[in-house]
């Protein structure tokens, strides 16, 4: 075996996004285009030599063929050892936990999330630091900046690793451990939860249907839910991941997972739904013909979380992206606690989770977590809610309801745009900034505009300041309505439009969200020119 260098050339367009590069599985196999990216990652990080490393991705097609590369450019690069999934599988929260449990130098993630998978669809590949998060904009920035000036890399050369059993090899001077992608973290949930008390849910006559969306937390589904807590076989569905999710878009939501949707919408539907994404790291809950907002979720475990064995103490704080609607904030007022409202992407949230200022955190997006690892978890969500169930012996509808009742309800909807082209989507948004000194007073029927703002954050733990986060139109009965250019696709633009109106009185909240925002929808139609500039007459999803 010899390292070898090999000249190569910049390529202009390997700047990361809000979770690292993502681009078409053929742009990842042109020549040196990886390993371009993968020799700027070593060269940023500054690993001590006999580094280690984790590494593994949620399975999609072209996740084996890039973990062998990365493997012996990490050889050739002076990392010690590389911990790796068994099959090339981790999720995202378990490659967190796994860099976190053992503490090593980082990891090396392969996963594109909630965009499908196959030969011509997407693929993406992140660096998670040695807290188990995402990069920082710092890192990023300098990955970025490296690899605009790159010259060559290094990689061994030498046969393939097998991955398919556990079990310690040796490639050149660099050990590599394949490791069971489902034990750590497994563990690291039956320490959370209250095993005991879900297993006798789910023994009583309780039905679930958890579908995995031929994704990577099949796995870790049907060992948790079906073996290590007693949920009959077939609970799980689509358990096992293909390269392609079947064909199908791993994104749970109410478009995506509409097998699942319609079993919770049946005659005979299950007491509980959930369905999971690509890597595994975000959820959907419905309970029997009843969907919950991920806003609502993350509001509802953050009034029920001392239920949990991990969380009885107490949260010290709630942290919520900017899009997410206010729901978790009059909890956290109810509870006297801290609420933090960030741009969205997770590294923000491992920020005030690595400075003890949050416990739990979430996104609309369908991405909730907390301070166990330091990005979200789907499989977490749903075991929290099983926790919940288990100790109040109520419905998901009554239990959300109840909440309401307490809370007030947070009328919430999100319009998705996607695959604009990128003039049309950044033309709108400079047209929405440009608006501002006009709209600010504006009335539209029962609504009034307060203020308008293009969103900026400042982090408290390190002073970086963020900035073009987001358009927000807020109303003066606190009611917004955002508009936002999400950096998760790979084809044009998606333009994300949200929308959100509170309603104290409990006799409205019988209302379904499209009919109690149908004002908001057409003064958000109307002031950013949508149809006009971008040609479309409806979003491509709704949730």
């Amino acid at each position: 075996m010899k390292i070898l260098t090999v000249d190569t050339c910049p390529f202009p367009d390997q700047k990361p996004g809000t979770s690292g590069l993502r681009k078409k599985v053929p742009v990842f196999q042109q020549p040196h285009y990886l390993e371009n990216f993968v020799q700027s990652i070593f060269d940023s990080i500054q690993a001590p030599p006999g580094a280690t490393l984790v590494l593994g991705g949620d399975g999609r097609y072209y996740n084996r063929h890039a973990i062998q590369i990365i493997l012996k450019m990490a050889a050739a690069n002076g990392f010690g050892k590389v911990l790796a999934g068994r099959g090339g599988i981790l999720s995202t929260p378990a490659a967190s936990c796994v860099i976190r449990k053992y503490q090593t130098f980082g990891g090396i993630i392969l996963s594109a999330s909630h965009n499908p998978g196959g030969p011509t669809e997407d693929f993406g590949i992140k660096f998670n630091s040695s807290n188990g998060g995402p990069a920082t904009e710092t890192v990023t920035e300098a990955i970025f900046a490296r690899s605009k000036n790159i010259s060559a890399y290094r990689i061994l050369e030498a046969d393939d690793v097998a991955l398919d059993q556990a079990g310690t090899t040796m490639l050149g001077n660099m050990q590599v451990e394949v490791i069971d992608p489902v034990a750590d973290y497994a563990d690291l949930m039956e320490s959370l939860f209250d095993f005991g008390a879900i297993r006798a849910l789910l023994g009583s006559g309780f039905r679930i249907r958890f579908d995995a969306m031929h994704a990577v937390n099949g796995p870790y589904a049907w060992e948790i839910l079906e073996q290590r807590l007693g949920a009959p076989a077939g609970s799980v569905l689509n358990a096992v991941p293909l390269e392609d999710f079947g064909g199908g878009h791993p994104d749970p939501n109410l478009t995506y997972a509409h097998d699942l949707v319609e079993i919770m919408y049946g005659a005979d539907a299950p007491d509980f739904g959930a369905a999971s994404d690509g890597d595994g790291d975000r959820n959907m809950i419905l309970g029997k013909r009843f969907f919950v907002t991920p806003s609502d979720s993350l509001a509802v475990l953050a009034a029920n979380a001392t239920l949990a064995p991990g969380y009885r103490s107490g949260l010290a704080g709630i942290a919520r992206s900017m899009p997410t609607s206010a729901a978790a904030d009059r909890v956290a007022r109810a509870l006297n606690i801290p609420c933090y409202e960030t741009p969205t992407g997770w590294k923000f949230f491992g920020n005030l989770m690595d400075a003890g200022k949050v416990t739990l955190c979430g996104e609309e997006s369908f991405g909730t977590g907390s301070s166990h690892v330091r990005e979200k978890d789907g499989l977490w969500a749903v075991l929290f809610w099983l926790n919940i169930l288990a100790a109040r012996k109520q419905p998901v509808e009554s239990i959300v309801r109840e909440h309401w009742a307490k809370f007030g309800r947070n009328f919430y909807s999100r319009y998705d745009y996607e695959a604009l082209p990128s003039d049309a989507a950044n033309g709108l948004m400079q047209h929405l900034r440009d608006s501002f000194t006009s709209l600010a007073g504006r009335q539209f029927g029962r609504y009034a505009i307060q203020t308008c703002d293009d969103f900026s954050y400042t982090d408290p733990v390190d002073g970086s300041i963020s900035k073009n986060q987001g358009v927000r139109l807020l109303f003066s009965d606190g009611s917004r309505i955002i508009f936002r250019l999400s950096g998760t696709g790979t084809d044009g633009a998606t333009l994300r439009v949200y929308l959100e109106a509170y309603e104290a009185d409990a006799s409205m909240h019988h209302l379904d969200a499209q009919q109690a925002l149908q004002e908001l929808i057409a003064i958000a139609l109307q002031v950013s020119e949508l149809e006009l500039r971008t040609g479309r007459n409806k979003p491509t999803v709704i949730t």
